[in-house]
């Protein structure tokens, strides 16, 4: 056969697809030379969706970080690439075009090589402009097919949408199996109809392990000319990450392929340093499930990478969902139960909300309708009682076109609301705004950084931005962190949990206080520089799931505050919880008399956030 297959290592997509949290810029910095020693690799993942916010989570700067990573790597003559969501760039939600032609400046500017540009919801509208800005920018445009299995997601729906990409400009073709629930006869059949429309079109397979299927997949796409294989390294390896490259490697050689040799005293430093930087921090933020394949995945599909912090957020529902429970007498639930009720309602919602590819934004958007479902049903309410506007956003085409039809009772939901379905461009919903966010960083005296890259950042992650620079992100994270340390370390009950933890912010020092279960801490770092407004008269509003309060969602709306008057469904409020904006809205007409909690605090179901009198 002699055909050369190259791999690729997903350092970033092993983390993201085990837990929640990524390695700090030392940590990555002090691997590099490892990974290059190892031989095997011409690319490696190294920034792109989700990384960079989950560095501002813990206090430390994306653009530094991404730039000193890559940097060894292009010393060694191996290519870089990135996650790219196309109309969304990094985050969750869409972004406007200046800040979408921005994004490739900038990470070009930074050292990244190649960005993979995907669309959930496989929409040209939103891949082909990001083709186009990537390119102007010079990086290498690799567009991707987002693979999952439906009646709708058919070879032919596949192979004719790659060329509709290659026409439109794509330097390479991604085959992203983020579920791993790609068939691996129909994967070799998608590859060889792509390489039958361009011979010479680079095509890169991505999967994840979990199912089960992606050994089989990747040896049937390379039988049909794939060119380049995403791989892990264990202890990151399997369950809902990737393949190992050994595997994968002596599959491939036995095979006939050409590959290239693995130094194995190298690989055994890398995977010694992954288990430094889990027992580290990392460790806390990886549920044992996500360690172990799982082919239950194989009927909800989905994917590897929100399966890493889905177990995270399960817990959190599910020990809520339970004090609610006992409060009203009723048995609660085990991991494993409420786990087969998210699948089964998964299975259940995905046709009706017109069968999206279960990829982030959309795979959460799924999850999280399926979970509130489950949670509202459990407590004897109706389907569908709870639909955060982001997944109304999905469902009513403001982010593109759905690959199917929406079921006749969502729709008369919407009619019912007084929504409207739209077709247009997505684009065109998302005017210009880094004027906006320059200007506002001029007035904070902010530093618009190198290649305009801290404009960007600000920009892109609003909030999670103004929490690293004011410190809370930091502290919020040392909170967390000591908490799961003393948790898990400590012996079963022995130990005293730590009512405060004290963390050094910038040469500041911040009180954080902790709260367990149905506790109510003293004050927050927050607390401390933004007094809570003072209560007043009237009926409580309580807060409808547990997550973080926040006024507003973005800096084009104007907060409620003490003294306006709301009327009965104003929206008042959010509560951010796994990775959605869900409204709170007034239950009454009256006045706001008191506001209980601050932007980004952590609250319960059923807390009192407000007063309306």
């Amino acid at each position: 056969m002699n055909k050369e297959v190259k791999f690729s290592l997903v350092f970033r997509d092993m983390w993201q697809s085990a837990g929640k949290y990524q390695p700090r810029v030392d940590q990555l910095v002090k691997v590099a030379p490892a990974i290059i020693k190892m031989g095997c690799f011409d690319r490696v993942e190294t920034n792109g969706g989700g990384f960079e916010q989950v560095n501002l989570l813990f206090g430390e700067n994306p653009n530094k970080a991404v730039r000193e990573w890559t940097r060894p790597f292009h010393e060694a003559g191996i290519q870089t690439h990135m996650l790219d969501r196309a109309l969304n760039a990094l985050r969750m939600s869409p972004c406007p075009k200046d800040l979408r032609k921005l994004f490739y400046k900038v990470k070009k500017a930074q050292g990244t090589d190649i960005t993979r540009i995907f669309c959930g919801l496989n929409d040209t509208r939103n891949i082909i402009p990001s083709i186009e800005y990537a390119k102007a920018a010079g990086m290498i445009a690799q567009a991707s097919l987002c693979i999952t299995h439906s009646p709708i997601h058919t070879v032919e729906y596949y192979v004719d949408l790659a060329k509709q990409l290659i026409d439109a400009g794509a330097d390479e073709i991604c085959l992203k199996d983020m579920a791993g629930i790609g068939r691996p006869e129909s994967l070799g059949k998608i590859t060889a109809g792509i390489k039958a429309y361009k011979k010479d079109i680079i095509i890169q397979y991505h999967s994840h392990a979990g199912p089960g299927f992606n050994m089989a997949s990747i040896l049937e796409v390379c039988k049909n000319g794939c060119d380049y294989v995403d791989t892990a390294v264990a202890p990151l390896a399997w369950g809902t990450g990737h393949a190992d490259i050994i595997a994968v490697q002596e599959m491939l050689k036995d095979a006939g392929f050409k590959v290239k040799d693995i130094n194995m005293e190298a690989y055994m430093e890398v995977r010694t340093q992954i288990q430094e930087m889990m027992d580290d921090f990392l460790g806390y933020y990886c549920p044992e499930l996500n360690r172990l394949n799982n082919s239950l995945l194989v009927k909800p599909g989905l994917p590897g990478g929100m399966m890493g912090s889905l177990m995270t957020d399960l817990e959190e529902n599910l020990t809520s969902l339970n004090k609610w429970k006992v409060k009203h007498g009723q048995k609660e639930l085990t991991t494993d139960e409420i786990l087969v009720k998210l699948f089964d309602e998964v299975a259940y919602v995905w046709p009706k909300v017109g069968y999206p590819c279960l990829v982030t934004p959309f795979s959460q958007y799924v999850k999280n309708l399926a979970l509130m479902n489950v949670i509202q049903m459990e407590k004897g309410k109706e389907r569908w009682s709870m639909i955060a506007d982001n997944i109304w956003d999905m469902i009513l085409g403001k982010s593109g076109r759905l690959p199917g039809p929406v079921a006749p009772e969502i729709i008369e939901m919407a009619k019912a609301e007084g929504r409207q379905f739209m077709d247009s461009d997505p684009q065109a919903n998302y005017p210009d705004d880094l004027d906006e966010y320059r200007k506002k960083m001029q007035e904070k005296g902010w530093e618009l950084g190198d290649d305009d890259e801290e404009l960007f950042e600000y920009s892109m992650h609003p909030t999670q931005y103004e929490a690293y620079k004011s410190g809370k992100a930091k502290a919020d994270f040392e909170a967390d962190l000591a908490k799961r340390k003393e948790a898990k370390n400590a012996p079963k009950g022995e130990a005293e949990l730590p009512k405060s933890v004290t963390v050094n912010v910038n040469g500041q020092n911040y009180k954080v206080e902790i709260a367990y279960g149905n506790e109510v801490p003293a004050t927050t770092a927050t607390q401390a520089n933004a007094p809570v407004a003072p209560a007043g008269e009237g009926a409580d509003l309580l807060a409808p799931l547990e997550g973080k309060f926040y006024r507003v969602k973005d800096s084009g709306e104007t907060p409620k505050n003490v003294g306006d008057a709301v009327k009965n469904g104003d929206v008042v409020g959010y509560i951010e919880a796994m990775k959605t904006y869900n409204a709170i809205r007034a239950d009454r007409d009256g006045v706001i008399t008191a506001i209980l909690v601050n932007s980004g605090d952590s609250v319960e179901e059923d807390d009192v956030i407000m007063k309306i009198g």
